[in-house]
């Protein structure tokens, strides 16, 4: 809460004081904030999820997938991306990493544990920063092994069917099955920020679902024009090319792309930064 001192100006909230003893290194708060993570079950049991959900529904997209192979025009069928086609159950799984991202601090802001926290490490850009770190790490983690797994199992179902499929070895494919992972780990440190910007789980959540999904959705029935141009630079909408092994024309380039969810996501922990810094525990 602000403070309203007698002449009208606002005054910060007090700083917490250091718990006696040394400070933390850098090392032991990492640790630490690694240690939080999985000390709360969601974490363990979201991340499972977000395996199950990229794999499961991945196998279920590329099975529907090469059914409309077999069945379209040698025109579509010249358009038609293995990679994309098996990694595109990304839908849920950023989902699942977006929520894991939120809990990081809404969960610590819901239980009041923050207070603790920021007695431990008052420097609050150390303890955000901390915080990013730790779960970037498992954001990656999560996410590669998310890709890779989707990719593998789904062209092992192209292959059952008898429609092309790729391995790691073709060219574009690496970059289409990293760039995939990156993706994810992106979503879920923009969870990150989202929760240490409102501080609830709950909106946290709206606000991931309504950026990668609602809104690239609401965008779709827009006119062309507008459609094209929304989609064109919206972060989420432009990442999503990088799954790609022939991205579509019009789309930034699969570097781009990226880029601009990544630099999207440093903005709101700036700004994450900012609201931390100058609110209450």
């Amino acid at each position: 809460m602000t403070t309203i001192t007698e002449n009208g100006s606002q005054s910060r909230p007090p700083r917490e004081r250091p718990a006696p003893g040394r400070q933390m290194t850098v090392g032991q708060l990492l640790l630490s904030e690694w240690a939080k993570l999985f000390t709360v079950r969601s974490t363990t049991f979201t991340l499972l999820l977000a395996l199950v959900l990229g794999v499961g529904f991945g196998l279920l997209f590329t099975a529907a997938g090469a059914r409309d192979y077999l069945d379209a025009s040698a025109a579509v069928q010249r358009d038609f991306d293995p990679v994309a086609t098996s990694t595109g159950s990304y839908i849920f799984a950023q989902l699942a990493l977006g929520s894991v991202g939120v809990s990081v601090f809404a969960s610590e802001y819901a239980t009041g544990t923050i207070r603790t926290s920021l007695t431990s490490v008052p420097r609050r850009g150390r303890l955000l920063a901390a915080k990013t770190v730790a779960f970037t790490a498992v954001a990656v983690v999560a996410g590669q092994v998310i890709a890779f797994l989707t990719f593998f199992a789904g062209q092992a179902v192209l292959s059952a069917r008898q429609v092309p499929y790729v391995s790691l070895g073709d060219s574009d494919v690496p970059r289409a099955v990293i760039g995939c992972g990156l993706y994810l780990a992106a979503v879920g440190v923009l969870g990150l920020a989202f929760g240490a910007l409102v501080r609830s789980t709950t909106i946290g959540l709206v606000l991931v679902t309504g950026a990668t999904l609602v809104v690239p959705a609401v965008t779709s029935a827009l006119p062309e024009v507008w459609r094209d141009r929304t989609q064109k630079w919206w972060p989420p909408s432009a990442a999503e090319h990088v799954m790609e092994i022939n991205p579509s024309g019009g789309s930034l380039g699969p570097g781009a792309g990226l880029g601009l969810l990544v630099l999207s996501v440093v903005v709101l922990l700036v700004a994450a930064f900012g609201v931390f810094r100058t609110r209450d525990a």
